[in-house]
């Protein structure tokens, strides 16, 4: 059954590999194993100056979205976890809420933000509205890895003479990278894929991210898609995802069971 699992969800990307290596004229040559190593298909995407600048785009994004979202929800993490006050719990449903909506339900009113703030067709139109769906989820991750944190550490903090920024900053936030590798990570793929709030806010090719980018690749006519290249965009825009998941796996799993198993 794992081997089963393992394969449905690698064969799609591994013919998109396939696919993205054959030349045009054998594009739609059914086959399962690499018979060419034609690499005209990468050589015309990179030709194109737009999409590498829909790759800067999208690194900016998603590393801008991924520092604002750790460094909030860091914060906010050590107010829910280790300050006791009265309506902790119901900001935490709040802060849930906020996650339940869907896009599509909020991008008429947010667009009107962006609009009155100055930031439509900017990369700060992508790095607010990326931000705000992304905080629930690192807000929850990081508050129940920061409940498990030891009280006796922040105790001997405030003996020491420590403020609270000390003691999130120099006694907690080496405890919780893997937690913060877990949400880092989800942070910057979830802006990495974005695709509806990258075409609604960004109106020129200089400003679009990778996603959109992919979707506005036209062939030669209205009706035919240059298939080759599109699958060589689709590989190098997973390709680095997959090493990240890669490296930080083991971080990503105590990330996602902080909090399972109370020791």
């Amino acid at each position: 059954m794992v081997l089963v699992l393992g394969i449905y969800a690698v064969f799609p990307f591994y013919y998109a590999i396939i696919t993205s290596l054959k030349p045009s004229s054998a594009l739609f040559d059914v086959s399962f194993w690499i018979q060419s190593f034609d690499l005209s298909n990468y050589r015309a995407l990179f030709a194109q100056p737009t999409f590498v600048r829909s790759i800067f785009n999208s690194v900016l994004v998603a590393v801008c979205v991924v520092f604002l979202a750790l460094l909030l929800a860091l914060t906010a993490a050590y107010a829910l976890g280790r300050v006791r006050f009265r309506g902790r719990g119901a900001v935490l449903v709040i802060v849930l809420g906020v996650s339940m909506f869907p896009q599509i339900a909020v991008l008429s009113g947010l667009f009107e933000v962006i609009r009155w703030l100055g930031l439509y067709n900017t990369p700060w139109a992508l790095v607010l509205s990326y931000t705000i769906f992304t905080l629930p989820f690192t807000v929850w991750v990081l508050t129940t890895f920061m409940r498990q944190l030891p009280h006796e550490l922040e105790e001997a903090a405030i003996m020491d003479g420590a403020t609270p920024w000390v003691t999130l900053t120099r006694v907690f936030l080496p405890l919780m990278w893997p937690a913060m590798a877990t949400t880092g990570l989800l942070a910057f793929i979830a802006a990495w894929n974005e695709f509806l709030f990258a075409l609604t806010f960004t109106l020129t090719d200089s400003q679009r991210t990778v996603p959109v980018a992919i979707a506005l690749i036209s062939g030669g006519s209205q009706y035919e898609l240059p298939w080759g290249p599109i699958m060589a965009a689709s590989v190098v825009v997973t390709v680095p995802l997959v090493v990240l998941v890669v490296i930080f796996q083991r971080r990503i799993v105590s990330g996602l069971t902080a909090g399972a198993v109370k020791g």
